[in-house]
């Protein structure tokens, strides 16, 4: 990815959190020349578990087909003692018919919710044992405390207000129609390092062509 498309994705993220009257943590605010201070500064817990912005084409070099915008607000962790909650929170913000691919977690139960904006669109197919999609499996999800069962890799449509439940080992893909999405998870702990299996060979994070100044810096660049 362009620095300049992360820095453009970050800003917009803010202006439509500020449309929806979202207000977020002092440290979705800090600006990359400021980092170096903060981390002098107690916001050690930020860093660890890589809270703030995450921008990424999953390695795909489109980020308008292949994309997500994050930012992580909370979260534990799976193998540090020190941080114990055992939940995590982010908002996601998916442009139109952009998509996150087909993934799945090991260990993270998640609600992904449509805070507002376009339909969120999605795919739901359960894993086989050698981690391809099952395509004979029904798959049945809680939309908002009722049962649904859909069929393999059948599009399932979140209007603004709805959330559907994605249990362990469920894969799933995503997109937005009718406009971006402002979207919404509450889930167990989140490791992006060692809990997500993507069907086809990616890269969790980008990689950056810094073809202009960072305005912001990623949770992924905060040890660099």
């Amino acid at each position: 990815m362009k620095r300049s498309q992360i820095n453009y994705a970050i800003d917009k993220a803010l202006a439509m959190a500020e449309t929806f009257r979202i207000s977020l943590p002092e440290f979705a605010h800090f600006t990359a020349s400021s980092w170096s201070q903060k981390r002098h500064e107690g916001w050690h817990e930020v860093q660890d578990l890589q809270l703030g912005w995450d921008v990424t084409d999953f390695a795909s070099g489109c980020f308008r087909e292949t994309g997500l915008t994050l930012l992580t607000l909370r979260n534990g962790s799976l193998s540090d003692p020190r941080y114990t909650k055992p939940y995590a929170e982010k908002m996601l913000q998916i442009q139109q018919d952009q998509q996150t691919p087909w993934h799945f977690h090991y260990h993270k139960m998640e609600d992904i919710i449509n805070r507002g904006g376009g339909d969120l669109c999605m795919q739901l197919a359960w894993a086989t044992l050698d981690e391809q999609l099952d395509q004979q499996r029904h798959v049945s999800v809680m939309i908002d405390g009722c049962q649904r069962t859909l069929k393999p890799a059948e599009t399932l449509v979140l209007h603004p207000g709805q959330s559907v439940c994605l249990p362990v080992g469920l894969y799933h893909r995503f997109w937005a129609e009718k406009g971006i999405v402002m979207g919404w998870e509450i889930s167990m702990v989140n490791d992006d390092h060692t809990d997500n299996r993507f069907l086809e060979a990616g890269g969790r994070f980008p990689s950056i062509e810094e073809d202009e100044p960072a305005r912001w810096l990623l949770c992924s660049e905060y040890r660099q």
